[in-house]
């Protein structure tokens, strides 16, 4: 349990700790301040993983879901930096329009997840495959390197490392079995960072830099100031980030084998919500599913929301012991990109697997797939395609899984609700030769030659 729990830990360590070092910088922070806002992420992240995993009344889907710093937040949160004419009023007034959004959020949970009756399998395995492919140009980020700026950003160096830690993991699932074959991907980890050291890309001075102990004091950064704009914009950030956790809980629902119905999605709603408004009095961000560790729960089988429980628990003693926490950073980028390729390649061929059941033999199904899939790919292939639009709107359009998520829900109420017309139609396909053609009006055709 433990280290399955610490597997899940190092799989999403990353995606919550770029959030808060990207807007820390951004307001201008020390390196002591970023290091504390950053484990404030962390013990926040921990929280909501306690509140999604164990439950508290009606809160917490009890399903195998790690929740952390959502990045859908990190556009418009910058924007609300930019826009602060006082860089330190910035992260009060963040603060407190996430403290509006979440419990707003909190209470639309019921009607949101009513929802759920317009997700059959052609749309959640249109959806856990976006997931998937929304997330591997992330993997592919962190293969090449820890900064884009730098002149050794993509170099031989970091895409062998990430190169060599897919292949350790590739075959510890092969030749491997039990316990050291389900914790492949930490090990694959912990061996790619040890070739690395000769490489010089392992980075130790976190460790040696950080306190032992240190805990995030409520409202650190000053008490939570309530502005309209930023409110507006966080509600905005809440909506698509309702959504995608919508999109995860089915998509983790169908891996585990126990779909996530109207009860189940507003329970995770609520954890999402509920721990994105207590977030904030520990110095933390919005909160939300993280997708990628459905990837490890597909991969790996292990079902259990107490081992990821355990890995919340080992996110609330990295936010409590900063020293602990850096243990995990050193880990090099390359190596998490090695990693992630299976990882998030793993969601989207659970979301294949899923529309393997969706009734592809339809025409309707197949032009809902289609459409939706191009139309949720549009930000990983023309990042710069909605560059036009509002910024408001660009929240929404930038995230493939929330638009291609809207595209299919709203096809397949078309196409299979509005009225059935055709809907019975099998795909059409060519014909093989020496196939005869039948129908009312159709004798015998002759063979192709």
């Amino acid at each position: 349990m433990l280290t399955s729990g610490l597997q899940h830990v190092a799989a999403m360590y990353a995606g919550v700790v770029a959030p808060p070092l990207i807007v820390g910088a951004a307001v201008g922070l020390s390196g002591t301040e970023l290091t504390f806002l950053t484990g404030a992420s962390l013990f926040t992240a921990g929280l909501a993983t306690f509140l999604q995993t164990l439950g508290v009344w009606k809160i917490g889907a009890r399903l195998p879901f790690v929740n952390g710093v959502t990045f859908a937040g990190v556009a418009p949160m910058l924007a609300i930096v930019d826009t602060t004419d006082d860089k330190a009023d910035a992260l009060p007034v963040i603060f407190g329009a996430i403290i509006v959004a979440g419990l707003l959020g909190f209470l639309a949970a019921p009607w949101f997840s009513r929802l759920v009756r317009f997700f059959p399998p052609v749309v959640t395995g249109t959806v856990i495959t976006l997931i998937g492919v929304s997330l591997l140009p992330v993997a592919f980020g962190w293969a090449q390197g820890p900064n884009p700026a730098a002149e050794d950003y993509g170099s031989t160096t970091f895409l062998t490392l990430a190169g060599i830690t897919l292949v350790v993991v590739l075959l510890l699932r092969r030749f491997t079995r039990g316990f050291v074959k389900q914790i492949a991907v930490l090990l694959g980890l912990v061996i790619g960072t040890l070739i690395a050291i000769p490489f010089g890309v392992t980075d130790f001075s976190p460790v040696t830099e950080a306190d032992i102990v240190g805990f995030p004091t409520p409202f650190h950064f000053g008490g939570p100031q309530f502005a309209l704009a930023a409110i507006i914009s966080m509600c905005v950030v809440m909506l698509v980030s309702m959504t995608e956790s919508t999109a995860d809980m089915l998509a983790l629902g169908e891996i585990v084998e126990r779909p996530a119905d109207e009860k189940t999605i507003a329970a995770g709603l609520r954890a999402d919500t509920l721990g994105s408004a207590i977030s904030p009095l520990f110095n933390g961000f919005m909160c939300s599913a993280f997708a990628q560790n459905i990837g490890l729960v597909a991969m790996t089988r292990i079902r259990s929301r107490f081992v990821v429980a355990c890995g919340g628990g080992f996110l609330v003693l990295m936010g409590l012991s900063p020293v602990a926490a850096s243990l995990i950073s050193v880990v090099p980028r390359p190596v998490l990109g090695g990693a992630g390729v299976v990882l998030f390649g793993s969601v989207a061929a659970s979301g294949i697997q899923t529309l393997v059941k969706a009734g592809l033999e339809k025409d309707n199904n197949v032009l809902i797939v289609a459409v939706s899939l191009a139309v949720g790919i549009i930000p990983i292939t023309a990042p710069e395609f909605y560059h036009a639009f509002p910024e408001t709107a660009k929240i929404i359009l930038d995230s493939g899984i929330s638009t291609g998520c809207v595209a299919a829900v709203l096809l397949n109420v078309v196409f299979n609700h509005l009225g059935r017309g055709q809907d019975d139609d099998d795909v059409t396909a060519p014909m093989e030769p020496g196939e005869e053609i039948s129908g009312s009006h159709t004798a015998k055709a002759a063979h192709v030659h």
